[in-house]
Formats: C-alpha cells, sequence, structure tokens
C-alpha cells in the first residue's frame, strides 16, 4: 500500500512550508490531494517526490513558471529532453551574468573600502563614492 500523508507530515519530510505545499497546489505544481475521512488532504509518494523536485529547483533559482514547465516535461517520459536542456541552459546563462554583475559590484566596494581612512562621514570616500555616478 502506497504511503499517505497529511500536510503537516509531508511538510515535515520535504522542509517545506503547509502554505508553499497549497500555493503549489493552486498553481498546478501539485494535483489537488485526495481528501481523508475528516476533510484533510492527503498525500501519496508522487506528491512527496514533485515537492522535493520543485524544492531543488527553487535551489537552483529556478521560479515557479519554468518549475511548472519542467514538471510538464517530466510528466511527458517519452519525449525529447532538447526542451529541458534549451531551459536548463538558459538558466544557467542568467547565473552566469548576474555571478560577473556581482563580481563587479564586489569589485567596486573592494576599492572604496581601501580608500577609507576613517574619521569624520563628511571626510568618507566610500560616501563619497557612492554620491557618484
Amino acid at each position: 500500500m502506497e504511503p499517505r500523508y497529511r500536510i503537516g507530515e509531508i511538510a515535515a519530510r520535504t522542509g517545506c512550508s503547509p502554505e508553499s505545499i497549497r500555493h503549489y497546489e493552486k498553481r498546478g505544481l501539485l494535483t489537488a490531494p485526495a481528501r481523508g475521512e475528516q476533510g484533510y488532504r492527503v498525500y501519496g509518494q508522487a506528491a512527496l517526490e514533485r515537492i522535493n523536485f520543485i524544492r531543488h529547483a527553487r535551489h537552483l533559482g529556478l521560479d515557479l513558471a519554468t518549475i511548472q514547465e519542467l514538471l510538464a516535461l517530466s510528466d511527458q517520459p517519452n519525449a525529447d529532453c532538447a526542451a529541458v536542456d534549451e531551459i536548463a541552459s538558459r538558466h544557467l546563462a542568467h547565473l552566469e551574468e548576474r555571478i560577473a554583475a556581482l563580481s563587479a559590484l564586489a569589485d567596486e566596494l573592494r576599492l572604496v573600502t581601501t580608500q577609507c581612512r576613517g574619521g569624520k562621514t563628511a571626510d568618507c570616500r566610500i560616501i563619497q563614492a557612492l554620491f557618484q555616478d
């Protein structure tokens, strides 16, 4: 018999809040669960696996729309995975752009912090640098 979990149990097993799980249901990332005798949501192993998939994808920085695309593709096991590769490649390029921008910001902040000589804020090189374009 397949395991059956209430929302609190599946939340504890996945590290996902019950509110997020309900949100994923509303967004269509999870199918509406069966209801138990007392009206509680009852989830099976497939829901647990999907929530873990969603959490892992979120950890990688994917937005919910992209995760929904990936889940739809995963529901078609015989489909060509070129679309999945394209999504992953696009996200990787976006991450690399963000990393480059953050690296440039870190370099700029590193430069202005080395120019700090202490003293009064009126003479602070960091504040002066921030006022410049």
